[in-house]
């Protein structure tokens, strides 16, 4: 178990010895947290005509509204949250299924490239054995002549 930690704070001008298992720090931030919402409710004009047990109630409702608040916002951060990894997810798998037609188009191309290449020599070797018909049929034609 953890310890606890006792420290002093001033809220409305009061000293105060408050113990918790939180840090002393952030018994200080709750204390400060108080004193500025009192603070505040100071300045308005009929707060200050309320009887105390009034202002303690308008104290705890100012706090109970700041806490909603802040909780209806992380709500809508923690939804927005999911639906930016949602998102996140589907680029990722879009991203994963470009990959592989990506893959598989670069082993298209090796195979036209090779198949390229292959019709290629075929053409050189076509070509020469094209010169050396025309060739053998040129010295036929040749011995035709000097007949």
């Amino acid at each position: 178990m953890e310890k606890k930690n006792y420290t002093e704070v001033v809220i409305d001008g009061k000293i105060y010895k408050l113990g918790g298992y939180e840090s002393e720090d952030y018994i200080h931030q709750v204390a400060t947290y108080l004193n500025n919402k009192i603070t505040e409710l100071k300045a308005l004009d009929g707060y200050r005509h309320l009887p105390s047990v009034q202002k303690s109630l308008m104290l705890d409702l100012n706090t109970a509204d700041d806490y909603f608040k802040a909780r209806k916002s992380v709500e809508k951060l923690e939804k927005d949250l999911s639906e930016k990894d949602k998102e996140l997810y589907e680029i990722k798998h879009e991203l994963v299924s470009l990959q592989v037609k990506q893959e598989e188009a670069q082993k298209q191309i090796s195979s036209l490239q090779e198949e390229a290449s292959d019709y290629q020599k075929r053409i050189v070797d076509l070509e020469a054995r094209l010169s050396q018909s025309e060739a053998a049929r040129g010295s036929n034609n040749n011995k035709n002549y000097r007949r």
